[in-house]
């Protein structure tokens, strides 16, 4: 089965060494207004990605929110559900989560049986994603209502294996998350030990509320990062997220171009 083309993308950027930025939306926390915002920010200091889910989702907000998502911005929407229930065919695609740093194989393969038939109808770019959760200091909504252990946040060589046998398995993508109302994001330790790991394209939330944090798990080696609540809070947060982002790739683009005039082939496609 050919890759899908948004998951094409994100490995390309990974195999050069670019990094991506995306915001985390939950539909309980985001009232129109709030999105509205959100998407203003966005349009000034540009995001590569919209996620929309968490962990509770309790309102129908959901499909009001992705139809705005994409009626007013040109940004990929990515699923981001914790059950069945929050399918919605309307976005680009969906970060199809098996929860592989969990033992309860209702997060393991349950929901996805549930939901196969539906994602094969719709038009939803899947990409397999495995999900780890990381102890970052509390428990999480997440945590709890998928009953499953966080990875202990000072053992990065259990992060490294779990990501290891997710690939091998065949998931495209890994994603280190500490939830929600992380106390401290995800250790650069453990995200090292997990991009040495593996190959696929790393994504690594839950915490990432200063722009020392977001730098520290890039230069670890997450190629996507995700911010969430902070973006509202903080009415420079997202310029500043933007700006690490293209700092970063900046530097990638020099290099790239400095290797090509040593008689290097590189594809700036």
């Amino acid at each position: 089965m050919r890759l899908p083309s948004l998951y094409e993308a994100l490995s390309k950027r990974r195999m050069r060494g670019q990094k991506s930025l995306a915001i985390l939306l939950d539909p309980d926390n985001l009232d129109e207004a709030g999105c509205r915002h959100v998407l203003a920010l966005a349009d000034k200091h540009p995001v590569d990605y919209f996620f929309v889910g968490g962990s509770l989702v309790t309102t129908d907000h959901q499909a009001a929110l992705i139809r705005l998502l994409k009626s007013l911005s040109a940004v990929p929407v990515l699923l981001f559900p914790s059950h069945s229930l929050h399918l919605d065919a309307h976005a680009d695609g969906i970060l199809l989560l098996s929860l592989i740093s969990g033992r309860n194989p209702d997060f393991l393969i349950g929901q996805h049986v549930i939901a196969a038939p539906r994602l094969r109808e719709s038009n939803l770019q899947i990409l397999p994603t495995g999900y780890m959760l990381v102890d970052t200091g509390r428990q999480t909504t997440a945590s709890y209502v998928s009953g499953t252990t966080p990875l202990p946040h000072d053992k990065p060589s259990i992060a490294a294996c779990t990501a290891m046998a997710g690939e091998q398995l065949g998931l495209r993508l890994m994603y280190l998350d500490g939830g929600s109302g992380a106390l401290y994001p995800v250790a650069p330790a453990m995200i090292r030990a997990v991009r040495q790991a593996v190959e696929v394209p790393l994504i690594v939330g839950g915490g990432i509320n200063t722009v020392e944090k977001a730098q520290a798990a890039l230069t670890a080696g997450a190629d996507v990062i995700v911010v969430g609540n902070q973006v509202e809070k903080s009415p420079d947060f997202l310029a500043d997220m933007s700006k690490l982002i293209h700092s970063f790739n900046q530097t990638t683009n020099k290099d790239e171009y400095s290797d090509g005039l040593n008689g290097r082939s590189h594809s700036f496609a």
